[in-house]
């Protein structure tokens, strides 16, 4: 079968909910992938960021062989000798007292809604069924009905009501609204220290530590969705770290396992986590062994060859490099670490076709929100192929000129 047979059988067979770029990749290693036909490119989206370690990493996939091999799934009827020591090593990475392990990120987002709003009951004295969460205009933290109830992009919401009640919309880096906003009610803020579903938006500086400060002068949960920020993409462990904020709740998932395994996790102080008792929440496939074995080698890996370091190393240079593109198509140039946009200004024609014609050149990479190219390559590349990329860029720019 050739790219095309692939692509027919895709479109006939299957809901037509995504609208990828018409590669099938069928081998990867390291920041390069290779499609059906042996046509080699570099990995310039890493999975929306699932592969911050690169593809395939030899010491996550023998770690997943091993426990493979041995146990796989339990559910939590049992217990296994896997998660216990992930649940510490986790705890320990980031200063949390409790984690609760889910599989995708929506999942670990309502897991963090559950908490602050059980938390909003039994310790703050919210009356039952009142609590309020405070959200972000234009921010993405996943596709379930109850997530999507509070984003303002009308093509996730479109034909998908009733909506759930108890969330509050404010401008994204507005502390000023945020404050507004703020009720008896109020059980948490919930935001994305950068969007990047949203086009890689930057908020402005101070923000993040103002509203930490604003929530906690109100007795409100702090809740920062890391799925995508976090463990070293942003080009620090947590992109928190930047105003010096620790979370109340810290939702991470995505590349928790190198992009081997389905996992998420929510991560608190026992005050807010402590206060789930059996039977409230869950999932069969949370914290099995495969998952958590896995996740244990990956965090040693990201650890060990300095994954978060050469994020901020390397995210420093390549920034530099993209903002000496010459273009009249470019509007502006942002990022932080390993996450990059390029905003295009609206008669450029849209993100797409510079995708497009980035794939031809062998570069992978997505539009996001329709005028920006979001680049976020594993964070095991290197300069050299930083350089590499820079100058199919440049050229995919010339052309369009």
């Amino acid at each position: 079968m050739d790219i095309k047979d692939f692509i027919v059988l895709e479109d006939l067979y299957g809901a037509h909910n995504y609208h990828p770029l018409d590669v099938v990749i069928t081998k990867g290693k390291g920041i390069w992938v290779w499609d059906v036909e042996g046509k080699k490119y570099l990995d310039f989206l890493s999975a929306y960021s699932a592969v911050n370690h690169g593809h395939c990493h030899p010491r996550i996939i023998q770690a997943l062989k091993r426990q493979a091999d041995k146990l796989t799934l339990t559910s939590r009827a049992f217990r296994n000798d896997q998660w216990p020591i992930l649940a510490k090593e986790l705890c320990e990475l980031t200063g949390y007292e409790k984690v609760l392990p889910m599989n995708s990120g929506a999942e670990a987002v309502e897991t963090a809604i559950k908490a602050a709003r059980k938390w909003a009951y039994q310790k703050k004295g919210v009356p039952q069924d009142k609590a309020e969460i405070i959200a972000c205009s234009n921010n993405f933290h996943g596709r379930t009905v109850t997530v999507i109830s509070f984003s303002t992009e009308p093509s996730y919401r479109k034909d998908f009501g009733p909506f759930t009640p108890g969330f509050v919309i404010v401008p994204y880096g507005d502390e000023a609204a945020l404050e507004a906003a703020i009720n008896p009610n109020t059980a948490a803020f919930l935001v994305e220290p950068f969007q990047a579903e949203a086009g890689i938006t930057i908020p402005p500086e101070g923000y993040l530590k103002a509203a930490k400060e604003i929530c906690e002068k109100n007795n409100v949960l702090f809740i920062a969705d890391e799925i995508q920020t976090g463990l070293g993409r942003a080009g620090k462990l947590f992109a928190c770290e930047y105003e010096g904020v620790k979370p109340d709740i810290l939702v991470i998932g995505k590349s928790l396992s190198g992009g081997c395994y389905a996992i998420s996790a929510v991560l608190s102080p026992q005050e807010i986590l402590g206060l789930f008792r059996p039977g409230e929440h869950g999932s069969t496939f949370s914290a099995n062994p495969l998952a958590c074995a896995v996740v244990r080698e990956a965090l040693k890996v990201l650890k060990e060859e300095k994954m978060v370091e050469n994020s901020a190393e390397q995210g420093k240079y390549f920034l530099e490099k993209l903002k000496t593109l010459k273009s009249r198509h470019i509007k502006e140039v942002r990022g932080k670490g390993l996450l990059i946009g390029i905003e295009l200004k609206p008669e450029a024609g849209g993100a797409r076709r510079f995708c497009e014609n980035l794939k031809e050149e062998g570069l992978l990479c997505k539009e996001t929100h329709e005028h920006v190219i979001r680049f976020a390559p594993p964070l095991v590349i290197k300069q050299k192929e930083l350089n590499w990329a820079f100058k199919k860029i440049a050229q995919v720019f010339r052309q369009a000129e």
